[in-house]
């Protein structure tokens, strides 16, 4: 089928996917949008906010139809030509549970494990394709378990890595640094990507998350000084103080202004890494090889 054909047949159906998932997540159990220990008799329960179509569904439309288009404009002919089709599907299966990740992230600061099993189910069967069929990194010849450490060891490095953030936090800082929603879902997304992969995920991912914590932090720095501005010119500084802290108290651990989700960067910069894949193949072969490290 012709290239151009296929590019288009990857927007529409991008399209219409990203504005279903509008749907699929209001159908998604209370349970798997709420914190393990949740209790709905609390009173501070509150249901998990759901996604809308707007703006939800269009952003998750724009993102799906470019992810698949880029998959099949990238394409080098290796996945497309038969010799590993499950590279291909991968990408087109991983990106809705990846956008509902990032969704349900940002609006109820929860990753179902649901959806990280989801994305380990796809890995593990992205490692028997790779061992049966070679990837772009490792080719048929290779012996079966290059491809096989390359999926297992970015699993473990993965979930390791944010579990070790996470400890040095809580033991040094006295706080939670990384919940284990994240470190589940970078563990599957390493048994997705590979060890190649997770380098791109951990690079892309700490940018896109760049790129939003800094007017985040400039808009807290603006809030904390009108903050302070008010309770100055109030009649009564500590109690305007004491009735700010009330205020805050009052706020939903999942509304927090400040809270800024890792976890849909890590899911979407591995959405990114499969849409791409042979774009950074081509680039990061190149600068192994300079150091020495070939394939």
């Amino acid at each position: 089928m012709d290239k151009t054909v296929l590019i288009i047949i990857a927007v529409i159906a991008g399209t219409l996917i990203g504005l279903g998932l509008t749907f699929v997540f209001a159908k998604l159990p209370e349970k798997w949008l709420q914190d393990y220990d949740y209790d709905p008799k609390s009173p501070d329960f509150r249901l998990s906010k759901r996604m809308k179509f707007i703006p939800h569904g269009i952003i998750s439309a724009v993102l799906l139809a470019a992810a698949y288009a880029a998959a099949i404009i990238c394409d080098t002919g290796f996945f497309l030509d038969g010799r590993n089709p499950f590279r291909i599907i991968a990408v087109l299966v991983a990106w809705p549970f990846i956008i509902m990740i990032a969704m349900s992230d940002r609006l109820n600061r929860i990753i179902p494990d649901e959806f990280s099993i989801a994305l380990a189910v796809l890995g593990l069967i992205s490692t028997v394709f790779d061992i049966f069929c070679g990837s772009a990194w490792n080719y048929p010849d290779s012996p079966f378990y290059v491809p096989l450490l390359n999926h297992v060891i970015a699993a473990i490095v993965g979930f390791g890595l944010l579990w070790l953030v996470g400890f040095l936090t809580e033991t040094f800082l006295g706080k939670e640094g990384m919940g284990a929603g994240d470190m589940k879902l970078l563990g599957a997304c390493g048994l997705l990507v590979g060890c190649y992969g997770l380098v791109v995920v951990f690079y892309v991912g700490i940018i896109l998350g760049g790129l939003f914590a800094i007017p985040l932090f400039i808009r807290k720095r603006i809030r904390i000084s009108k903050e302070n501005k008010a309770i100055r010119e109030s009649a009564d500084p500590v109690a305007a103080r004491r009735e700010l802290a009330k205020q805050k108290a009052k706020i939903h651990f999942a509304d927090n202004p400040d809270y800024l989700a890792f976890g849909p960067f890590l899911a979407i910069a591995t959405g990114i890494f499969l849409s791409l894949e042979p774009v950074w193949h081509a680039n990061l072969v190149g600068i192994f090889a300079a150091m020495g490290v070939y394939f």
